[in-house]
């Protein structure tokens, strides 16, 4: 009787220890990267997303996470201006070009890097900057791995966009323009391929 009595407690202990555990393991899990939503949960806050063009039949592609105001005002509050922004959410924003590309007035060979950006009050062009470091977290960002810095062109939307957008559009042949739109600003830069 007295083993039976132990075994129950020694079970019951095991019990809550392993409740605990996985209970722990979920709400460390909430605090990294969000998951993707299953049916009844919350949506991912900063949904992965890309964006991709084709400059003289060579691939330039950039995946990111964007993320939305929800209330907020990020740029130029909660992410200060004339600070190196993560351009994005979650993992660091990753640039892969096929090709020899011009971005702006910076030269970048083929490869892949990580895009940051300085961004700046309304009325002065952002900084666009092209790091060799990769596979670091967003918030991750070393100086001494920059490639170099371009400036880019600012115009303001008409309307605020909730959710942060990087597209290429206006491609021609080996151009087109890089276009990182959130809240009230459109910040682009014209991309070559060599």
């Amino acid at each position: 009787m007295k083993t039976f009595a132990r075994c129950s407690v020694i079970a019951l202990t095991f019990t809550a220890a392993l409740v605990a555990a996985v209970s722990a393991s979920a709400q460390m899990g909430n605090m990294d990267a969000p998951k993707q939503a299953a049916a009844g949960e919350q949506p991912v806050l900063s949904p992965p997303a890309m964006a991709s063009a084709n400059l003289g039949g060579k691939t330039v592609t950039i995946h990111y996470g964007a993320p939305s105001l929800r209330g907020r005002v990020m740029i130029g509050e909660h992410d200060a201006y004339d600070k190196v922004w993560r351009t994005g959410a979650n993992p660091a924003t990753t640039f892969v070009t096929d090709t020899d590309l011009k971005i702006g007035d910076l030269v970048i060979p083929a490869g892949p890097y990580t895009l940051y950006t300085l961004p700046e009050p309304p009325g002065t062009p952002w900084m666009l900057i092209i790091n060799k470091q990769t596979g670091q977290w967003g918030t991750v960002y070393d100086q001494k791995m920059d490639l170099g810095r371009t400036p880019m062109k600012a115009k303001a939307l008409d309307a605020p966009q909730e959710t942060m957008s990087i597209s290429f559009e206006n491609a021609h042949g080996k151009t087109a323009e890089l276009h990182i739109r959130w809240a009230k600003v459109d910040e682009w830069v014209t991309v070559e391929a060599k």
